[in-house]
């Protein structure tokens, strides 16, 4: 069955524009929609789930296509693709004209929402990616490890901007109603404690791999679906969060930072 999705993902990759511009209509024997929506979706079929969550896809039935057709589909697009989606460029009057017609879209905006909440000793992260079109892809995750305040803020926003990378997004606007890490990671305030600045650097250098991206900092009202999906995450409250992926984490995201004895010197 992952062959299939992985076809769709192909798909998706190469033709991305149209994708993006048009609604799919996809023909399929199986019930692809209940597997790719499953709750218990993690590791490469989340990423999966995340990244086609962005077209508008209509899963239609059909009868069953033979089993070389699809093996031949994917080794004919598995040579053209690598593991990163598809990167578009917004063409300039400088270059050459466009000779594919990839170039001619432009770099649409994504927003991203992310808050982390600690809760009787539990910490989980809430994560909403808000499509150009609007589309919401909302994400919970549990960490297994302890964190203060501050920190499953940092954990919150960096898996957020994992999970944007995955996809493929280019130019990024994201938003934390933490002003503490907002300021660290703009510059306005300095980090004082060497966890603290292995986290912003960690941020930092995230952000520097989308094409444009900003941090902004939102009021805790306008960040409630996040807080929410963080406080969910915390509890691993399966039930309330349904059909939204919950994930887990069982180590923090930065290396541990070492405490070493001192010694005076006469």
């Amino acid at each position: 069955m992952e062959k299939l999705v992985y076809a769709l993902i192909l798909a998706a990759r190469k033709l991305r524009p149209y994708f993006q511009a048009y609604r799919i209509e996809v023909r399929t024997a199986y019930s692809l929609w209940n597997i790719l929506h499953k709750s218990e979706s993690s590791g490469r079929m989340l990423k999966w789930v995340i990244e086609l969550g962005q077209f508008d896809l209509e899963y239609c039935p059909r009868t069953a296509i033979k089993g070389q057709a699809l093996a031949d589909f994917i080794l004919e697009f598995d040579s053209e693709v690598d593991n990163k989606a598809i990167v578009l460029e917004e063409p300039s009057s400088q270059r050459n004209p466009p000779t594919d017609v990839r170039e001619e879209f432009p770099h649409p905006w994504w927003i991203l929402h992310v808050d982390g909440a600690v809760n009787n000793n539990r910490a989980g992260a809430g994560i909403i990616l808000v499509t150009p079109e609007g589309h919401r892809l909302m994400s919970s995750i549990h960490f297994r490890f302890y964190v203060t305040n501050n920190d499953v803020e940092y954990e919150a926003l960096i898996n957020g901007l994992k999970i944007a990378l995955e996809v493929g997004v280019v130019n990024l606007i994201a938003r934390s109603d933490s002003e503490l890490v907002v300021n660290q990671v703009n510059g306005g305030f300095q980090a004082q404690e060497p966890r603290t600045e292995l986290y912003m650097r960690c941020v930092q250098h995230l952000l520097e791999k989308f094409g444009s991206a900003r941090l902004e900092g939102v009021p805790r009202e306008e960040n409630s679906n996040a807080d929410a999906l963080a406080k969910m995450g915390s509890q691993m409250d399966s039930i309330q969060l349904g059909q939204i992926p919950l994930g887990i984490q069982e180590i923090p995201s930065i290396p541990e930072v070492g405490v070493f004895p001192t010694q005076e010197i006469p």
